[in-house]
Formats: structure tokens, C-alpha cells, sequence
């Protein structure tokens, strides 16, 4: 009876002091946290509708040069980091866009956020910005995955491609990478920051019901990407790339992703026409090693590192990175 009774006062004594706990952590996170709206509820943003969806776009360039689209990271980031390509617009006519579900673009139901879908909206987006020539399309991580699988989709619609940093082209190496960011994700430094980003968002007010959940993600991408033993940036440099909002229901529902979807990555191997992969220095986990394997697969690739850069290529070193894209470019 008294085992059972000294139990039962453990029990009580750990839930009073993790209500105590979490009551003061509320409080303690009080504030106002700003989440950007979307161009469901912004007029003012730049909005181009495909597919059905209204996408938070800006073109820069001349109106009949050649077109390059450009693809952000993620999925659930958006083109903020990747501004810097607006350089290359006394050649080109550049189209950044935030993916469906992403950025600043309009929230979507879990069916749109597919392979399919995001095919889908990058084969209409070209339609309209470019329906009679093809593009160079320049992808980012998650965006370059989404450019190689386009390659294998629809070749004829585009003209090069610049893949920066590419994640994985299939299932297995998808598994690699989950092994290698879980002693990231299970470490308790990441642990803390996940805990405190979620007490923040119960503070946030709109402007719509994603936008907690989108604080959250942001939050714990950005500690994910800068942790210290990630990486993604060089070491002693901070992971500073900027982001306006981050998707949050399209990044969890990446992890979810089929073993065959994700195979499809690489149906732009066989793309004959030219291909650049780009590689940070600094990135030992899935830089230069990574991407030379990469470029290996393609008909017709090859790899350039960038020295001094880590995974955000063109924010750590956009001198050296659009050198080499312009170069590129002209042959």
C-alpha cells in the first residue's frame, strides 16, 4: 500500500511540475510573432495563377529574352535566399516563384502537395511564362530534385539546367540522409528549440490558420540548417540564409513520400542536354562527394564546387556562383 501510495505522489509531483513547467514556458513565450501573409489574403504581393492556385511570383528581365525559372528549397521554403539571380536578368528574363503550399504562395489541401502536383504547377508556370521556348531551369536542394524529376517529365521544355546542391535522387539515398539528420533532430539541444518554437506559435494571431504551424517549421528548419554540427555551413559561419515563411504541412508530408515517388527523382538522368551541378566547399554531407555521383548518372553533367560555400551556394558566394552560371549560360 505504500509503494502504491509513494507512486502515486511521484506521478502527481511530475505532473504538477510539468504543468507548472509549460504554464510558465506560455507565459514566458508571450509576444508577437509575424507571419507574412499569403497572396490568399496580401493584394499587394506579385501573384501569377497556375493550375488553379495563386503563386507568389517575380519576374525580372526583359519581356522576349530566354526565360529561367528558378526553384527554391524544401519543400516549404520559398525563393527569398535565391534572389541574388536577379543578376542574371541583362540576359535573361528571371522567374523566381514560391512553390504551392510554400512561402507566400497559397495553402493547398495535402492531395495538391505531390510529385504530380508540383510537376504539374512547374509545367503550367512555363506554359504561361514561356510557351514558345524552352527554359533553363535553376534548382536549389529540394528544388534541384524537382528540376531532375522535370527533365525526365517534360525534356522538351527545357533548354539546360543548373542543379545547386541536389538532396537525393532516389529512395536509398533518401534513407541516408534520414540516418545522418536524425542525430541532428534527436539531439536536445534541437529538442529545446522545438519545445519553445511550439509554446511561440500558440502566440500567433493569424493572418490565417497556417500561420502557427508555419512559425513552428520555420523555427525548427533554421535550427535544423544552422545546428553545429550540421554541415550545411561553413564552420564558424552561421546558417543566416534569409526565408520570409516556410510551408509547413508540405514539409512534413516530404518526409511521407513514397519509395517509388521518390525514385522518380532521377527520370532527368537521361536529359542529354547540358546540365551543372554546383557544390559548396564546406558541405561534407551533401556537397562536392554527393553531387560528383550526381553528375555522374546524367547523360550530359558536370561538377563545379564553390569555394568557401556551404549548402545556400549562391548566399555564401554569389560572386563565384553566378561567374560560373554565366559561364555556363554562354556556351
Amino acid at each position: 500500500m505504500r509503494l502504491i501510495r509513494f507512486i502515486l505522489v511521484g506521478v502527481a509531483v511530475i505532473v504538477g511540475v510539468t504543468v507548472l513547467a509549460g504554464i510558465s514556458l506560455y507565459f514566458s513565450t508571450s509576444g508577437v510573432y509575424t507571419v507574412p501573409a499569403t497572396v490568399s489574403d496580401d493584394p499587394g504581393l506579385d501573384r501569377l495563377e497556375v493550375d488553379g492556385v495563386g503563386l507568389h511570383v517575380r519576374i525580372v528581365g526583359p519581356q522576349d529574352a530566354p526565360v529561367i525559372v528558378v526553384l527554391h528549397g524544401g519543400p516549404g521554403g520559398d525563393f527569398h535566399s535565391l534572389e541574388g539571380f536577379d543578376a542574371l536578368s541583362g540576359t535573361h528574363r528571371v522567374v523566381f516563384y514560391d512553390q504551392r503550399g510554400a512561402g507566400l504562395s497559397q495553402r493547398v489541401p495535402s492531395e495538391a502537395l505531390t510529385l504530380d502536383g508540383y510537376l504539374a504547377e512547374l509545367d503550367g508556370l512555363i506554359e504561361r511564362v514561356s510557351p514558345a521556348a524552352p527554359v533553363t531551369l535553376i534548382g536549389h536542394s529540394w528544388g534541384a530534385m524537382l528540376a531532375s524529376a522535370f527533365l525526365g517529365h517534360a525534356p522538351d521544355r527545357v533548354s539546360r539546367a543548373v542543379l545547386i546542391e541536389l538532396g537525393f535522387l532516389d529512395s536509398a539515398e533518401m534513407a541516408d540522409w534520414a540516418k545522418q539528420s536524425r542525430a541532428i533532430m534527436l539531439s536536445p539541444r534541437f529538442a529545446w528549440t522545438g519545445l519553445v518554437a511550439g509554446f511561440e506559435a500558440m502566440h500567433v494571431d493569424g493572418p490565417d490558420p497556417s500561420a502557427g504551424d508555419d512559425h513552428l517549421m520555420g523555427q525548427m528548419v533554421h535550427a535544423f540548417a544552422n545546428d553545429p554540427d550540421n554541415p550545411y555551413h561553413c564552420p564558424g559561419e552561421p546558417y543566416d540564409a534569409p526565408s520570409w515563411r516556410f510551408g509547413s504541412l508540405a514539409s512534413r508530408l516530404a518526409g511521407a513520400t513514397p519509395p517509388e515517388e521518390l525514385d522518380r527523382l532521377a527520370l532527368g538522368a537521361a536529359f542529354d542536354r547540358p546540365v551543372l551541378f554546383l557544390a559548396g566547399s564546406c558541405d561534407t554531407w551533401i556537397g562536392p562527394d554527393l553531387q560528383a555521383k550526381h553528375a555522374a548518372r546524367f547523360a550530359n553533367a558536370r561538377l563545379e564546387i564553390i569555394d568557401g560555400a556551404g549548402h545556400e551556394v549562391l548566399w555564401d558566394q554569389p560572386e563565384a556562383t553566378l561567374a560560373a552560371i554565366r559561364a555556363f549560360l554562354a556556351e
